[in-house]
């Protein structure tokens, strides 16, 4: 289990998130939708503290951090059990695919090179990139960056999987590669907390759907609850213009 409890942010007088608790099981794949700027992406950077909430913790098994006040012990232990996909990749542009792999195992686990090599070409024969492990990423597409950096996240082994929005960058032609490497970890037991707009992969590879507004949680049910029988108006509403923009404008 998984506690998140009052994360609280805002941005001058701009309340992005207004206390939000949230318990995640083992093994869950919860996806986080809702319109653009409604705090989703700043949810995901507060639990791993790349963005400090004015309040809230979250306690992973044993660990428990105060995400306001920790110290810079508390914040290495969390990001043992956490690891972030970002939108774009962040990878290191001098360091070759399988190096950005090994990076967070040497720095952050303090493993030794060679355990750190192999736990890594692993992972990127998981993603199916082993034959590019010498590449750097300038000289792989948005698709490939985007699915090292899935593999440095899995090499870190951990306990909660945060992608905020790991498809947003890409070439639409680049995002089914992507998508597939996701839906394998998701397959293989890892727990998640996505963002994302792809309401199909969301309504596929989802175990639970929250709907954030505003910075509160106004829905949260299974996928098929969710996008069919939404209990919120806001949310019928937010699924009624989507499906408006999927829809042919015209016909022959």
């Amino acid at each position: 289990m998984i506690e998140v409890k009052n994360i609280s942010k805002k941005f001058n007088n701009n309340v992005v998130l207004n206390g939000i608790d949230l318990n995640i099981n083992k093994g869950d794949v919860v996806a986080i939708i809702g319109p653009s700027g409604t705090g989703k992406s700043t949810f995901l950077r507060c639990l791993n503290r790349l963005e400090k909430p004015e309040n809230g913790s979250i306690t992973i098994d044993d660990l428990n951090v105060d995400l306001a006040h920790s110290d810079k012990k508390s914040l290495v232990e969390l990001r043992k059990k956490t690891s972030m996909v970002f939108q774009g990749f962040n990878l290191f542009s001098k360091k070759t695919a399988l190096e950005n792999v090994m990076e967070g195992l040497i720095v952050v686990k303090k493993m030794d090179k060679k355990k750190a090599e192999e736990i890594a070409r692993e992972q990127l024969k998981n993603v199916g990139l082993l034959e590019w492990a010498n590449h750097y990423p300038a000289h792989l597409s948005g698709g490939q960056q985007q699915r090292v950096a899935i593999a440095r996240a899995l090499a870190m082994e951990p306990e909660l999987l945060l992608l905020d929005e790991p498809t947003s960058a890409l070439d639409p032609e680049l995002v089914g590669e992507v998508l597939d490497t996701i839906k394998k970890a998701a397959n293989e037991g890892y727990t998640m907390l996505l963002v994302s707009h792809e309401m199909n992969f969301v309504k596929n590879v989802a175990t639970r759907v929250i709907f954030l507004e505003n910075g509160k949680i106004i829905e949260d049910g299974p996928p098929k609850e969710v996008f069919n029988h939404p209990k919120s108006d806001r949310v019928r509403e937010f699924f009624a213009k989507i499906n408006r923009m999927v829809e042919p404008e015209y016909s022959i």
